[in-house]
């Protein structure tokens, strides 16, 4: 995978793209119509409802270019089968400093609506494990300057 590049599960994928369209067509529309609103009700400056909805229209179309590069380069398949090793879109359990976490390794839209926590493989965490086997230890350098040691415990499918 290229850097851009992303793997999803077709789920994720389709899911993703529902939104997309929900944000490029009614929403769209939605946005516009409170902006034409506020603007009716006179002078801009002091009109809390135009900038709060201009505000919003911004963030919307900032989810949109995410979206549109996301799904654009997205990889689109099932999970990799668990074989040991640290891949892209597999469930690691890792000692990180002495504590036990469980989290997936790929991208955070790919475990919506799960209680699972998501790490990018180009995260220091993420960079550090990459290609490790069960059993084999890591560390990276967190923000704060610290070293931080990591233990592969465990590396299972995904089944989101």
């Amino acid at each position: 995978m290229t850097e851009k590049q992303t793997w999803l599960t077709q789920g994720a994928y389709d899911r993703l793209q529902a939104e997309l369209t929900e944000l490029t067509g009614p929403g769209r529309k939605e946005i516009a119509a409170r902006i034409e609103a506020a603007r009716e009700e006179g002078d801009l400056k002091e009109n809390g409802g135009y900038h709060a909805a201009k505000d919003q229209q911004g963030q919307m179309e900032a989810r949109i270019r995410d979206l549109e590069e996301l799904l654009k380069h997205a990889i689109v398949g099932e999970a990799p089968k668990a074989s040991g090793e640290v891949v892209i879109g597999t469930v690691v359990t890792a000692e990180i400093w002495g504590d036990e976490e469980r989290f997936l390794l790929g991208n955070r839209e790919m475990a919506d609506g799960s209680d699972l926590d998501v790490y990018s493989p180009e995260s220091p965490l993420g960079a550090a494990i990459l290609g490790l086997q069960v059993g084999e230890t890591s560390s990276y350098t967190a923000p704060n300057g610290n070293q931080i040691e990591v233990k592969i415990l465990s590396v299972e499918t995904y089944e989101g």
